[in-house]
């Protein structure tokens, strides 16, 4: 058996190494001539500015999404689980520890919640329900929120997926890539805006390249996009389920 030269064994442990740290790092890539890149979609090689273009076209062309996390807004934050389409959606949204669902179908824009959250609207606002017994007839009911109200300009931009998506995936500042990475098990591409402090968003690198994780800038909030194209019903709740609260609710 030839002996392998021991100034060669070295140089293989450290070659060993630092592929395995580059492994470590990115999670995707070994070392030496490996294209990060292989088997993708190809977006990975190009300039920020073009996947973020590619990534916005395929948000708009696609049909629907979830949308999940958390969008802070004017101070105030709110974790989302939405589900969009170009007619409408429906989730949950939680705000100042009060939760309720949205349903919008078309125009028109539904709200559902308990008695505690009419309540304090109530005692926030000094409308109407004026008491206890009226919020305890709205709790479990689908409200139908007037379009001229306040709420209705309030609540219905989380339901509209080309308006939420257009204010949420533009990056702030000078555009670049930040390496490969991996969301829930997907290769992506990040790209960044102004190193980081614009935003970041990760798009796919697998089929088309969507946005799937989104770190809003100034610490505005975080979301995660996924669901692509998969279709759910939408349609308006019964008139059983439903209260016509009339002129205006109490939550502006």
């Amino acid at each position: 058996m030839t002996a392998i030269p021991q100034g060669r064994t070295r140089r293989a442990v450290m070659v060993t190494a630092m592929c395995a740290l580059a492994v470590t790092g990115t999670g995707l890539t070994g070392c030496g001539s490996e294209d990060p890149d292989a088997g993708t979609n190809g977006v990975g090689k190009l300039p920020a500015a073009t996947i973020q273009a590619k990534t916005k076209k395929a948000a708009d062309d696609a049909k629907t999404v979830r949308l999940s996390g958390t969008v802070v807004s004017n101070g105030t934050t709110y974790t989302l689980d939405m589900r969009l389409k170009s007619d409408g959606g429906t989730g949950s949204v939680t705000s100042k520890g009060a939760s309720f669902r949205l349903l919008r179908v078309g125009e028109h824009l539904f709200l559902k919640a308990n008695a505690e959250f009419w309540a304090h609207q109530d005692g926030k606002s000094g409308g109407k329900p004026s008491d206890t017994a009226a919020a305890d007839k709205l709790e479990g009911m689908y409200v139908k929120v007037p379009t001229g109200d306040p709420a209705y300009k309030r609540f219905s931009g989380f339901t509209d997926k080309d308006v939420l998506l257009d204010g949420l995936l533009s990056l702030h500042g000078d555009l670049a890539t930040d390496g490969h990475h991996d969301e829930s098990g997907v290769r992506t591409i990040r790209i960044t805006g102004d190193k980081g402090s614009g935003g970041t968003l990760d798009v796919s690198l697998q089929g088309t390249p969507y946005p799937l994780l989104l770190s809003r800038a100034g610490n505005a909030g975080t979301l995660r996009l996924t669901d692509w194209g998969k279709d759910f019903a939408l349609k308006e709740p019964s008139k059983k389920e439903t209260v016509d609260y009339g002129q205006q609710l109490p939550t502006s």
